[in-house]
């Protein structure tokens, strides 16, 4: 895996209690995180795959925010995932764009929950 950029460490520890592969990446300019193995919902189209997430330079004073997944989810019921269609290419894959925001507060909020964040859109997708 690589880690071509430092976390946080309390992020770092949070990765690990995971138990998920994850590797930091420079890619087009941006600091990116990428989750691997992370399991999703009954009711995607595949039940594990990869989350990136883009780590902004003044991270964690500055947010994270959306996320991105390869391969691209869809729902089995053919509905569609709202704000879920854009592609953003990043390590020489097209990883499918979900647009999420929210108030990010400095001390508060950290991948921890981001994470939290994520599978809580990923239930909402499902719920609509």
């Amino acid at each position: 895996m690589r880690h071509e950029f430092a976390l946080p460490e309390e992020d770092e520890e949070g990765l690990i209690a995971l138990g998920l592969p994850w590797e930091t990446i420079r890619d087009g300019g941006g600091q990116w995180l990428l989750l691997h193995e992370m399991e999703f919902r009954e009711g995607f189209n595949v039940r594990k795959g990869s989350v990136a997430l883009q780590i902004p330079p003044s991270y964690p004073t500055a947010g994270l925010d959306m996320a991105y997944f390869h391969p691209h989810l869809a729902r089995v019921d053919g509905r569609p995932i709202r704000q879920a269609q854009a592609m953003q290419p990043l390590d020489g894959k097209h990883w499918q764009r979900w647009s999420r925001h929210y108030t990010w507060e400095p001390g508060v909020h950290n991948l921890s929950t981001h994470i939290v964040l994520i599978h809580r859109w990923h239930e909402a997708a499902l719920a609509n």
